[in-house]
């Protein structure tokens, strides 16, 4: 039987996706790191490093919102001018020369975090209308692959690049990969119905995709359960120099080879993801990742090093199919005029809470043996993926049980 993923590279929009995350998830993924290194170095600030990446994660609280300003414009005119305005405001990264200059740096930042949420708003609208629901999981799996096999690339061409370079040379490289990827998103070819303009204001137009979501059973147990999930996943994240340090005698930079070990595992999930999608529905898939993370996160406990590089590749191939399965069951069943702002909001209740568990866990390893603190969040892994599992029988909204699209073999001609 033919791998599943050829369907994908045979439709033409969803080929020419894939081609535009790769382009711009190269150059995104070099610059959200050198942005920190280059922080570092004009500042000597561990602390103003850290903000360069707070500056990216900030504006997904707003999701709601900005997913709602989305929808109110055709989705591929959108992709192509996010992409286009981000990379017209990495040329202000020219002007830093000095630790008075960081300020743009950090501005330039929040910019990005601005734009990648409404890129992925904008993408799962396209999506939903572009690419036939039968591929969608194959299609969102193949992405998260891209995406990951970019993390384990970029960030070590791009620091060589900075070391070599600067980070004028990096950011310059990151403007050409917007503008390249803004340039694939065009030859997307597909038909998306014209929203009527209402006279309903932004909190109501938020507050329509917030009510869909939470209408809609399946998805939104999906959704909490990705969120409860990166909650986990923080708790987990936040232990990891723990786990380097004191559990296997290494440095810190260790980190880094745990870290490769986990984008492999997301590299084979993505490549699964559309064959086991098929076979165990979106909601298997997602309870079988969960319940592999939740392994994960007990196995860095131990001591061992085959156990925690074990763990680190089953992290990476159990926690990103939650997610998966959510959006690809978000395309197929929102209505088109609401996936901007759903997926949106899906995505702030998914990723936000990460952040505030780091904190936490911060916190709780000076007083609490990192040991305890990972079998606990193992233990809450495990409650996360039985609240995905229950719920058999719920279904969404009878009437909105598919998107407002084309018919499936118009959608890639």
């Amino acid at each position: 039987m033919a791998w599943s993923g050829v369907a994908v590279f045979r439709d033409r929009n969803a080929g020419l996706y894939l081609s535009g995350v790769v382009i711009s998830g190269f150059g995104s993924s070099a610059m959200t790191l050198v942005a920190g290194v280059w922080a570092k170095s004009l500042t000597g600030s561990d602390s103003i490093a850290a903000l360069m990446a707070l500056g990216v994660f900030a504006p997904t609280l707003l999701g709601p919102l900005l997913g709602a300003f989305a929808d109110r414009w055709p989705a591929k005119r959108l992709l192509v001018a996010v992409n286009t305005m981000l990379a017209v405001l990495l040329t202000a990264t020219l002007t830093v020369r000095s630790e008075a200059q960081v300020w743009i740096l950090f501005a330039v930042m929040l910019g990005y975090g601005f734009g990648f949420v409404l890129i992925d708003a904008a993408e799962s609208t396209a999506l939903s209308a572009a690419v036939a629901p039968g591929i969608l999981g194959d299609l969102n799996g193949l992405r998260l692959s891209a995406s990951e096999g970019m993390k384990l690339i970029a960030p070590l061409a791009g620091a060589g690049l900075f070391a070599w370079s600067g980070g004028h040379t990096v950011a310059l490289l990151d403007a050409g990969t917007f503008v390249l990827a803004a340039g694939v998103f065009t030859l997307m070819r597909f038909e998306q119905p014209v929203r009527e303009r209402t006279a309903n204001g932004w909190v109501a137009e938020t507050s329509e995709g917030v009510r869909h979501l939470w209408a809609n059973r399946p998805l939104r147990r999906l959704v909490v359960a990705g969120g409860l999930a990166m909650v986990v996943s923080g708790i987990s994240g936040g232990a990891i120099y723990a786990v380097v340090d004191e559990g296997l005698g290494r440095s810190p930079e260790f980190a880094g080879v745990l870290y490769m070990a986990q984008g492999a595992g997301s590299v084979a999930a993505g490549l699964a993801a559309g064959a086991l999608i098929r076979r165990l529905g979106a909601k298997g898939f997602a309870v079988l990742g969960l319940v592999l993370f939740a392994i994960a996160v007990g196995l860095r406990a131990l001591p061992w090093l085959p156990a925690v590089v074990t763990g680190s590749v089953l992290n990476g191939f159990g926690l990103p199919a939650v997610h998966v399965a959510a959006m690809t069951v978000l395309q197929r069943e929102t209505p088109a005029h609401l996936v901007g702002r759903v997926a949106a909001t899906a995505g702030t209740i998914m990723f936000a809470p990460t952040a505030f568990a780091v904190l936490g866990v911060a916190g709780l390893l000076i007083v609490v043996d990192y040991r305890l603190i990972l079998l606990g969040a193992a233990a809450l892994g495990v409650l996360v993926a039985l609240y995905c599992a229950a719920g058999r029988g719920e279904a969404g909204p009878v009437e909105e049980a598919t998107p407002a699209t084309a018919p499936e073999d118009s959608r890639h001609m």
